[in-house]
């Protein structure tokens, strides 16, 4: 592992396991390749298509070559087949509990860590939130608050199917008078005076209020780092409009104080394999450790 006093965390949606629909190894190697360049500590993963099976054969072969401890959850049946997971350094991190929360379309997946050394649990959750149902991502978005009751410490990565809901990113948003794709349309907008627009609740529910931190835009008008609010999905369609930030990292505010950096890499490497740019946040790793009760 690279140096120990940074925490590096990435969420990533791999387009059907990086396999597409034919079943492409190769791409699936390419997937991991890039990960490891960057060896996160924690990585959120979306879309882990067909890992359950053969004894989730895929997940422990991307954990192994990834150096991390990986876990997901269970696809549902008669439901998406397309499920999340975590995977997350066994040097850095002590397992505390492993959890699955079986919301209308697809279950999140929570783990309770802590860093070696420290008192104060970490909630780690994973979610993809429904593609083609607003009122179900407002439900599992108001789901993900309730694991910051109680003054808990959390991070949540994941595909949002949806868009930030602040003023400094609304004028990108698709303007659905251009959108070829009229499916995509009703799956994405919401009503709203009369009228239909994009749909911004789930980021309102998640960070309107503070439960979370946005760390993309904290890391952009904090920070001063512009590169953070890049679009990250999606990057090979073209009847969807242009690409938009629907994948993100949010945090209790207590993270945003040791974020360093925030980047979305969309490589060509990258858009060989999914139509999502992965999402890599870093940390100050002693400043975390201090935030999190450490022994003496």
């Amino acid at each position: 592992m690279a140096s120990s006093r940074e925490l590096r965390i990435a969420s990533w949606n791999v387009e059907h396991n990086g396999r597409g629909r034919s079943g492409d190894e190769d791409k699936r190697q390419l997937a991991h390749s890039i990960v490891k360049a960057f060896e996160p500590h924690v990585f959120f993963r979306q879309e882990l298509t067909r890992a359950w099976d053969n004894g989730k054969a895929d997940l422990y072969a991307e954990g192994t070559r990834l150096g991390l401890m990986p876990f997901m959850t269970r696809p549902p049946e008669g439901r998406s087949r397309n499920p999340v997971g975590i995977m997350i350094d066994p040097v850095l991190f002590d397992i505390v509990a492993e959890y699955q929360y079986d919301l209308p379309w697809k279950p999140i997946c929570r783990l309770r860590v802590r860093i070696k050394g420290c008192r104060r649990p970490i909630e780690l959750a994973s979610a993809h939130l429904c593609h083609f149902d607003p009122d179900i991502r407002a439900t599992e978005a108001r789901w993900l608050t309730t694991l910051a009751d109680c003054g808990r410490s959390v991070i949540v990565g994941g595909d949002m199917n949806s868009y930030p809901h602040t003023d400094l990113e609304s004028e990108t948003l698709p303007d659905w008078d251009t959108i070829p794709d009229r499916v995509h349309y009703e799956h994405r907008t919401i009503e709203r005076d009369g009228k239909r627009v994009s749909d911004t609740r789930p980021d309102e529910i998640l960070t309107g209020s503070g439960v979370f931190t946005d760390l993309g835009l904290y890391a952009s008008t904090i920070l001063d780092q512009s590169g953070a609010l890049l679009p990250t999905a999606s990057l090979t369609r073209t009847d969807q409009g242009p690409a938009q930030r629907i994948d993100r990292i949010c945090a209790t505010p207590d993270w945003a104080q040791t974020l360093t950096g925030y980047e979305v890499v969309a490589t060509d490497d990258v858009k060989e394999v999914t139509d999502h740019g992965l999402v890599l946040a870093r940390f100050d790793l002693d400043a975390v450790c201090r935030m999190h009760d450490p022994i003496r």
